[in-house]
C-alpha cells in the first residue's frame, strides 16, 4: 500500500483531517527546502507537496509564480530536488509528493522521471496542466512504478466532475474556485453542491486547496473533505523571510493543525 493511502486511512481511524502543505523547492536553495520539509512534517504536516520551477506556471499566482523564477535563479532542476528528497527521506517516512508542469517530465524522460521517483521515495505527483482526458500520457509510467498520479477537479469540471472522482487514486485534489493558486478571503463556490458530487463517485479521499490563507478557513473547509491543502500563505512566509524562515513556517503550521483538530 502506498504511504499516501495508509496515511489516510490511519487519519480516518484517528478521526482526523489530512494537513497537506506545500513550498517551493529550492526557494529560496535547497539547504532550506529540506529544513522547512522537516519542520513542517514534525509541526503536524501529514504529506508535502514539493514545487517543481517551471519558467510559466499557469496555475500559480504571483506568490508561488515569483518562488519558482526565485528557485530557478538559484539553478534548481529536477536532480537537486531528487537529492534533496533523498535527505528529507533518510529523516521520514511520511507521504511526499512533487507537483510541477508536464513539460518538465517530458524534458527529463517520463520513464526515467517516474523510475527515480520511485528510487528517491516519491509517493506522488500532480500535473495541474495535463487536462483530465490526457492524463494517459503518463498514468501507465505511474502505475508501472506505483506513483499516484493525483487528479484535480474544479467546479467547472460540471459534468465531468463525477468521472473524474471516480478514476481517482491516492487523493482527488478538489481545487476550491476558478483561477489560480493564491490566498482567498472569500469564496463564490457551491461547495455543497461540488463536493456532494464528488462523495458520490468518488472511490478515495478527497482534499481541497487553492486559497486557504489560515487556520479558521482551513478547518472551515475541512468540513467539505477529507484534508486541506495549503501552499501560497506558506510560500509567502518563506518569501519574506528567506533563509530564516524555518520556524516561522513551523509556527504556522502547528496553527493549521491545531485548528484542523480542535
Amino acid at each position: 500500500m502506498n504511504r499516501i493511502d495508509k496515511c489516510f486511512e490511519q487519519l480516518k481511524a484517528e478521526g482526523r483531517k489530512a494537513l497537506i502543505t506545500f513550498i517551493t523547492a529550492g526557494d529560496p536553495d535547497m539547504d532550506t527546502t529540506e529544513k522547512t520539509a522537516l519542520k513542517m512534517y514534525d509541526s503536524g504536516a501529514d504529506m508535502i507537496e514539493l514545487g517543481v520551477p517551471f519558467s510559466d506556471p499557469v496555475a500559480e499566482g504571483v506568490t508561488i509564480q515569483k518562488a519558482s523564477l526565485r528557485s530557478l535563479s538559484g539553478g534548481t532542476n529536477l536532480t537537486k530536488i531528487f537529492a534533496c528528497v533523498q535527505k528529507i527521506r533518510a529523516k521520514t517516512d511520511k507521504p511526499l509528493l512533487l507537483m510541477m508542469y508536464i513539460n518538465t517530465i517530458f524534458r527529463y524522460g517520463t520513464d526515467k522521471f517516474f523510475a527515480q521517483c520511485r528510487e528517491y521515495g516519491i509517493d506522488g505527483v500532480i500535473v495541474p496542466d495535463t487536462p483530465y482526458e490526457e492524463r494517459d500520457e503518463i498514468a501507465d509510467y505511474a502505475e508501472k512504478y506505483g506513483i499516484v498520479s493525483v487528479n484535480l477537479v474544479a467546479p467547472t469540471s460540471h459534468d465531468r466532475i463525477k468521472e473524474i472522482a471516480a478514476n481517482s487514486k491516492g487523493f482527488l485534489y478538489c481545487v476550491s474556485s476558478t483561477g489560480v493558486t493564491g490566498v482567498r478571503q472569500s469564496y463564490t463556490t457551491n461547495f455543497e453542491e461540488f463536493f456532494g458530487l464528488i462523495k458520490e463517485s468518488c472511490p478515495c479521499p478527497y482534499a481541497v486547496g487553492f486559497g486557504i490563507s489560515g487556520p479558521q478557513q482551513a478547518k472551515k473547509m475541512s468540513s467539505y473533505c477529507d484534508g486541506v491543502i495549503v501552499g501560497s500563505a506558506i510560500v509567502r512566509i518563506m518569501e519574506e523571510k528567506g533563509k530564516d524562515s524555518v520556524e516561522s513556517v513551523g509556527e504556522f503550521v502547528r496553527s493549521l493543525r491545531t485548528a484542523l483538530d480542535g
